[in-house]
């Protein structure tokens, strides 16, 4: 199998599209003109998956694997040509799901290596992208000087996070998959079962249920089996969790699971609560074990 591509990506809000594109003109960048994009995300076990339809241009699958950060991040990524993407889109919708479709206008520049993105997302507004593409000996140190001296002419200063598909969802991909595990979920003797799902910091999700057994003490919650299918897919962050259970009520991880949850998951990530009725809070693990210890204090 081939290595895969390389990247350093930094991805922002941009206020003033105009501007943007007068910097990177004055500075020189090379207009290659708007891009018609549909970005159509399938559900994936590790990193994310999306087929690309461009308008002028063909269709591409793109597998990557990103982790979620407020700064310039390494992306590393596989593209494949596709002949048929119509046939394929339903063929992966299939197998997999569909999670998400992104819409954008994307003006396109390239200087010195990086490419500037200006989008226009549907559903979400304006941002830039900076993308310093890597040669497969380079060690990313020259890519991120220049996305680092490019992010300060344009002015970028409200960096995402996460993807335009992570933005669209918002929680409901979490609260779907922790939905889905909570009704698989072995819990004969209470009756009571539940679902978490864990966002890793690459975008991936991993749900998990509780697992009772007749010994009592021998059973699992639900977010210590999440943990476990984390662990097991090799990632060691998590930066955002919901957790349900089947009853009107919201559900609310114990005391055994928040610590679990410390181990992995800052202390100002999201938690949503949620219930089989509907209803939804969201609040932050500080906020559910304040006071906590973490690895932090056996450093």
């Amino acid at each position: 199998m081939p290595d895969p591509r390389r990247n350093v990506e930094l991805k922002a809000h941009d206020p003033d599209p105009k501007r943007s594109l007068a910097t990177a003109r004055a500075l020189g960048a090379d207009d290659h003109g708007v891009l018609r994009q549909r970005d159509t995300y399938f559900r994936a076990r590790e990193g994310r998956l999306k087929l690309r339809e461009q308008e002028p241009g063909g269709a591409v699958l793109i597998q990557y694997d990103r982790p979620d950060a407020a700064a310039a991040r390494e992306s590393r990524y596989r593209l494949t040509e596709v002949d048929d993407p119509e046939t394929l889109r339903a063929s992966l919708d299939a197998a997999l799901g569909t999670l998400v479709v992104v819409d954008k206008e994307r003006h396109l520049l390239l200087h010195d290596g990086v490419r500037i993105h200006l989008d226009t997302v549907a559903g979400l507004g304006t941002f830039v992208e900076l993308e310093g593409v890597a040669g497969p000996d380079s060690d990313l140190g020259p890519e991120r000087e220049k996305v680092a001296r490019l992010s300060e002419a344009l002015g970028i200063a409200d960096v995402l996070t996460d993807s335009y598909s992570d933005q669209l969802l918002g929680p409901d991909v979490l609260i779907a998959a922790a939905t889905d595990a909570m009704q698989r979920a072995y819990a004969p003797y209470s009756d009571y079962k539940v679902g978490a799902a864990l966002r890793a910091d690459d975008g991936s999700v991993h749900a998990g249920a509780n697992v009772e057994n007749a010994a009592y003490p021998q059973g699992q919650c639900a977010e210590a089996s999440a943990i476990g299918v984390m662990v097991a897919a090799g990632r060691r962050q998590v930066v955002e969790a919901a957790v349900i259970a089947g009853s009107d009520r919201l559900c609310v991880p114990c005391g055994g699971c928040r610590q679990r949850l410390r181990e992995f998951m800052p202390l100002d990530a999201t938690i949503h609560l949620c219930s089989a009725a509907g209803e939804r809070r969201t609040t932050t693990l500080a906020e559910l074990l304040p006071l906590s210890f973490g690895p932090e204090f056996l450093g």
